[in-house]
């Protein structure tokens, strides 16, 4: 029985991939701060979901908290560290960016630390499909690269890539980065698009769409993001013994070291969106159509070739099915 640290697991992510974990026989250590970003009974019955199965133990802590964060490494052993804790969100990132530096760069260099001195066999952390930024070749692969971030939040996940290759190459830690595309389904965020837009066109409310509705998105059901997560997991990163300096690969490295998409490779227009919403609700959305919005990128579409090839899974799941059980959930919930 493996031991895993989730961070973030009071998160949407880290949520379903505890419940994953300890469903296969994992024993799961899990935190979070419950901050108040969004609301904390959310949080909370989602832990609910978790907190009574075997083998789960869940401890309200921040990553920021280095004292503890350190005594949390060495008390515990971990075998595999998954930080999925952050200060999420693009148009968050302009209103308070200070959150994004504490929670996305000393959080994670504190987590980096705690694998750096107690032996973690393998650290997974989340990175993001926005730290493609300016980047229009599309597919986004990760062997593009990627230096012009258009909003905080994303310089903090390329800044989290950086680190983490950082601390491979320095102490031998194999690091796997995963760049989560747009991520929808049950139990999902409050402030991402198909929360919002349910939400309003239940109450009767005009919903924002940006860009005109022209954004283009690959968005991602929650159980391929997790069904991606476990694979790499068990998949410990191995130097490239085809790493050159003279052209270097910005996904893998002479270090264990490697970072993977992971997106539905079918980006859809954020029209088509809303217009499955409404058939799934059975109502018609009030739209106020609005240009885009800073930090905000007009497509994302992601290249997961490597994921097929290093560990045989695409995400297929289509906005379909995803958003009609996100639906489900929703109106069962509230």
């Amino acid at each position: 029985m493996r031991k895993i640290l989730v961070t973030g697991a009071a998160g949407f992510i880290g949520f379903h991939l505890c419940k994953r974990l300890l469903d296969r026989g994992d024993k799961v250590l899990g935190i979070d701060n419950l901050n108040d970003y969004y609301d904390v009974n959310l949080k909370k019955d989602r832990l609910k979901q978790i907190e009574g199965m075997k083998n789960f133990k869940f401890i309200k802590m921040d990553i920021v908290d280095r004292k503890s964060i350190s005594s949390l490494f060495s008390e515990e052993s971990f075998d595999v560290a998954v930080n999925l804790a952050a200060q999420a969100g693009v148009r968050y990132s302009l209103v308070n960016p200070y959150a994004y530096i504490e929670s996305n760069i000393n959080g994670f260099l504190n987590i980096l630390e705690g694998c750096r001195h107690n032996k973690v066999k393998h650290l997974v952390f989340a990175s993001s499909s926005s730290v493609y930024g300016a980047n229009t070749n599309m597919p986004f692969s990760v062997h593009h690269n990627v230096d012009h971030p258009v909003s905080l939040y994303a310089a903090t996940k390329k800044a989290n890539e950086l680190m983490a290759h950082t601390y491979a190459s320095l102490y031998n830690i194999p690091c796997t980065g995963l760049r989560f595309f747009t991520v929808y389904g049950p139990w999902g965020r409050p402030d991402m698009a198909l929360f919002l837009f349910t939400s309003a066109i239940v109450e009767g409310k005009t919903i924002d769409v940006f860009n005109y509705g022209k954004m283009k998105r690959d968005f991602t059901y929650i159980d391929d993001i997790i069904e991606g997560v476990i694979r790499v997991m068990d998949k410990i990163p191995e130097p490239n013994p085809r790493w050159g300096g003279d052209n270097p690969d910005s996904a893998t490295s002479y270090a264990p070291y490697k970072l993977y998409n992971i997106g539905n490779n079918n980006p859809v227009e954020l029209m088509k969106f809303i217009e499955v919403l409404e058939a799934c609700l059975g109502r018609k959305a009030e739209k106020n159509l609005l240009p885009i919005q800073p930090g905000d990128v007009p497509a994302t579409y992601a290249d997961v070739d490597d994921l097929i090839k290093d560990v045989g899974f695409k995400p297929s799941t289509p906005i379909e099915e995803g958003i009609r059980k996100f639906v489900d959930w929703y109106i069962g919930y509230y």
